[in-house]
């Protein structure tokens, strides 16, 4: 049963042009070379599970506002001009999107890391300010820490020790 929260959490990255199969394609991205036969329904199955814990709509829901003030300019400087160019060293933002990782265990870090990273797929799109016109300060991480966590559900399972 998809709680009020999820649903929320869900709509706001649809809106911020996110979906659960771009997500998908970015664990398939992660896991297919170590799941022979890995099939697309299991990466989406993952990450709809991962999706369903409050931890990360609450970090979903955190993220995208704080992305969408500062898009707005209704941040006070110096935080409007970091979250607006996502200066390097900022840093808050991994942190938020390893609340995430850390929910699945040590191999999401790993995960997490190289896909932030590689940047495939929609996290590109994400990290391009210069196509979308948002900011995406936050979102890019969440959305790769839940393929990271997906990875590593996926992981576990296949190795059975979720």
């Amino acid at each position: 049963m998809i709680t009020e929260l999820e649903t929320k959490a869900r709509q706001w990255m649809h809106d911020r042009g996110v979906t659960v199969n771009d997500i998908a394609e970015l664990v398939y991205y992660l896991q297919s070379k170590y799941h022979e036969n890995l099939a697309m329904d299991e990466c989406i199955f993952n990450v709809e599970r991962v999706m369903a814990k409050r931890e990360v709509q609450n970090a979903i829901l955190t993220g995208i506002q704080l992305d969408i003030l500062a898009e707005q300019g209704k941040l006070e400087e110096p935080l409007q001009t970091i979250l607006a160019t996502d200066e390097g060293l900022y840093g808050i933002d991994e942190i938020l999107a390893l609340s995430i990782v850390n929910v699945y265990g040590s191999i999401g870090f790993t995960n997490y890391g190289y896909i932030d990273k590689q940047k495939p797929g929609i996290l590109g799109l994400l990290n391009d300010k210069e196509a979308s016109g948002k900011c995406h300060t936050f979102l890019d991480d969440i959305v790769g820490a839940i393929a990271a966590a997906a990875s590593s559900r996926l992981a576990h399972r296949a190795a059975h020790t979720e």
